[in-house]
């Protein structure tokens, strides 16, 4: 493996398993700015609308949540949103020379 292709070290992968976990991470910091008090929101809409029997609103809040944390783990993350800034910046300039 190549030098550019090789994994940078990071952080171990947080246990995300219960929400109980994923307030942990929100708590700690992990996630997006709002994501905590946005996560504690989104569970009591999803559990109100939800029977005993069908709690798949919640699981989706679960999942959306697991996902947003592990998205902001990642390293690679913040470049690839600077790529798609500099790109839009970049065709609104090519649009306005036209």
């Amino acid at each position: 493996m190549s030098a550019q292709h090789e994994e940078t070290p990071g952080h171990a992968p947080l246990s995300l398993k219960t929400i109980g976990d994923i307030r942990a991470a929100l708590r700690s910091g992990h996630g997006f700015p709002g994501d905590r008090e946005s996560f504690e929101a989104d569970l009591q809409r999803a559990l109100e609308a939800s029977t005993e029997t069908d709690l798949n609103a919640v699981a989706l809040v679960i999942v959306d949540y697991r996902g947003r944390i592990r998205l902001y783990q990642d390293p690679h993350f913040d470049i690839a949103v600077q790529e798609g800034v500099d790109l839009v910046a970049r065709l609104k300039q090519e649009a306005q020379g036209r």
